[in-house]
């Protein structure tokens, strides 16, 4: 269908949407007070939006998956009633089952919008984030040359978000003409009028950031079908400011803050039912609903690309990690990029692309490097949204910003399944001078909440090429975690590059870099060569030190690592908080074992300071002395007084 080609609603579609708006209040009511909780106060303002802008724009029950199809995304999610309702009501979904499953175990129904429900393109419900996704999905138009236009629809409370001005200057400076915003102005939130709890400028704040501006009555479905129309022909990005009531509909619902997030009572309901004509057949449904069961939804990934990986680069000297991660990537760039059948890349950066190594393919590839200054919310979320749309997207950044900072956002990246791909540099104390406020100590703590994020740690250049390459050519989100200083490269036995010419990243599969039969040391990342040259050191006094670099900490190699805590004595090495780091997840793999085993987690133990990385790991006692100390002391305990390490 076309995208709002007509110049003016008929008569007809006027009176088909008004009976579909007093239906669709209906079904609004019953589903939240049948799950007795919901919004629908909100949902009741915003129904006549979400009527107009899912007939009108150019999106079908037929053509959710077609590449070309607008995209919609609802950024306040709480009001889930009213866009179930008003997909159930246009042939999206059933609205029988979105009446009885509302807020139900295994529901696609859920109390704030998700995926899992056609036409709805992201699951949000954070307040503010809509917005940023809306770019993602304007920049999968311009990047896959398709001419598709997003539309996000807001509520006016979350506009005193952050992360809406971010996205908004955001769409301005990239030129997003295909992107549109709708704003629900009921002017109540759940603490009352918005103008007491938080006063926004909505208005002014989008004129000042470069956009149009068109304001109407959101519910008069003629004045919202033009400023939709309006909107997707504009020249640039536009908001839509449409004054609404909430509970519009029901008298007593109208412009009552209560009803924001509070369902009606059964009495209320029948009330409100008998206002607007429709069947009261709630007894009915609440059985029904007592009797209804979902089975979990089965989470496929439908994005298909092809792409060349290439050959791994060989590091044969100390360099900065940084630098195989740049090299990487534009090597994988150059080897896709303008190939017809391959994906499109994109780069995201956050006023580093210097310091992360993306500066050379942001010299190369001017069109698919997108700067978003100190913006790190917005681009997360922008970045997540583009990566769900086969584009090969890459977010890089300091670790304490892209991971710490961004939580939030790479969490509802994970929820919505994206694809995106996150450089995290400058992890750890290895930052060194910048101090505590910039080191991130706690990035595995984090991701190991997110069910979906994979986490790479990789040790050296070599192993990081190899890592980087790996990470782009599979589906899902990855972290790759990197420190800022240069690396030795981990030699094998035989002085050769251990990741060299025969290594190939194999995610969840552990490197056993030195054997031994005395103690084992479990390391990752940048501390790898110095746990070597500890068993180096050890190696000359008549020690024998296995070495294990744990490349895959969220997904722990059982063969291994239970070939490490055979030795009956084990030391995990990190520079990561101890308390949620690989030390933790050791720990609980040997508490399973039922071995006795002699164990110390050195790592990171309170906030460091302001120091080049060898005194703040001396501070923290993760010097190699301080190492070869902790080993010899365990193996001690582990032996019997005056029994020789060389016959046990």
């Amino acid at each position: 269908m076309a995208r709002f080609d007509k110049d003016d609603l008929t008569p007809e579609d006027i009176t088909r949407l008004t009976e579909l708006a007093r239906r669709a209040r209906g079904d609004i009511i019953k589903m939240t007070t049948l799950a007795g909780s919901g919004h629908p106060g909100g949902s009741m303002s915003s129904i006549d939006l979400f009527l107009t802008l899912y007939s009108f724009a150019d999106i079908s029950p037929a053509t959710i998956d077609r590449p070309g199809r607008d995209r919609i995304v609802i950024s306040h999610g709480h009001t889930s009633p009213g866009v179930y309702a008003a997909l159930g009501h246009l042939g999206y979904c059933d609205s029988d089952q979105a009446v009885l499953g509302f807020r139900k175990l295994y529901s696609p129904f859920e109390g704030h919008v998700v995926r899992t429900v056609p036409g709805i393109e992201w699951s949000t419900g954070n307040l503010g984030q809509g917005l940023a996704a809306g770019c993602g999905f304007a920049l999968a138009a311009r990047l896959h040359n398709l001419n598709f236009h997003t539309f996000v629809a807001m509520s006016d409370g979350e506009q005193a978000k952050g992360q809406v001005s971010e996205a908004r200057r955001f769409a301005k400076k990239f030129l997003l003409h295909n992107l549109s915003v709708i704003i629900d102005c009921n002017r109540l939130q759940i603490s009352g009028s918005t103008d007491e709890v938080m006063p926004v400028n909505i208005k002014d704040n989008y004129l000042a950031d470069g956009w149009e501006v068109k304001e109407i009555d959101g519910h008069d479905f003629q004045a919202i079908y033009h400023g939709l129309k309006f909107a997707a022909a504009n020249d640039r990005p536009t908001a839509i400011l449409a004054r609404t009531v909430m509970g519009q509909g029901v008298s007593f619902m109208e412009n009552n803050p209560e009803f924001h997030g509070r369902a009606l009572t059964f009495e209320e309901c029948k009330r409100a039912l008998a206002e607007l004509g429709i069947i009261n057949d709630l007894p009915e449904l609440a059985e029904k609903r007592k009797l209804k069961r979902f089975k979990p939804p089965k989470t496929v990934s439908k994005l298909k690309y092809a792409l060349e990986t290439g050959k791994p680069l060989l590091y044969e000297q100390a360099v900065d990690i940084r630098k195989a991660l740049g090299g990487a990537l534009d090597s994988v760039a150059e080897l896709n990029l303008g190939v017809r059948g391959r994906p499109p890349f994109a780069v995201f950066d956050c006023d580093l692309a210097e310091s992360i190594r993306t500066n050379k393919f942001a010299k190369k590839y001017p069109e698919n490097f997108f700067q978003a200054g100190v913006q790190e919310h917005s681009t997360a979320t922008i970045a997540g949204a583009l990566s769900t749309q086969g584009v090969i997207t890459v977010f890089g950044d300091f670790g304490v910003f892209a991971l710490d900072e961004a939580y939030n956002q790479q969490r509802l990246n994970d929820i919505n399944r994206a694809d995106l791909k996150v450089f995290a540099t400058h992890i750890g104390l290895d930052v060194g001078p910048d101090g505590k406020t910039h080191h991130c100590i706690d990035y595995l703590g984090l991701f190991n909440n997110l069910y979906g994020f994979k986490v790479l740690v990789p040790s050296d250049p070599n192993q990081t090429d190899r890592a980087v390459r790996y990470a782009l050519s599979e589906r899902g989100n990855f972290v790759i975690a990197v420190g800022r200083s240069r690396v030795d490269i981990v030699l094998d036995q035989k002085g050769k590059p251990y990741f060299g010419k025969n290594y190939r990243f194999v995610y969840g599969k552990a490197d056993l870099v030195r054997p031994g039969k005395h103690a084992a040391i479990i390391t990752m990342g940048h501390l790898l060569p110095r746990a070597v040259a500890v068993h180096e050191m050890l190696k000359k006094a008549g020690y024998s030190i296995m070495v294990v670099n744990v490349a895959s900490p969220k997904q722990l190699d059982k063969r291994v690592l239970s070939r490490a805590i055979r030795t009956r004595t084990v030391i995990t090495y990190e520079d990561h908080n101890v308390d949620t780091g690989l030390g933790s997840a050791v720990a609980q793999f040997i508490a399973a074992s039922n071995l006795p085993v002699k164990f110390s987690a050195l790592g990171i133990k309170e906030y460091g300071a302001s120091d080049e990385r060898d005194a703040l790991y001396s501070s923290q006692k993760l010097d190699a002395k301080s190492l070869m100390r902790t080993v010899r002391l365990l193996i001690r305990r582990k032996h019997r007084p005056g029994r020789s390490l060389r016959h046990s």
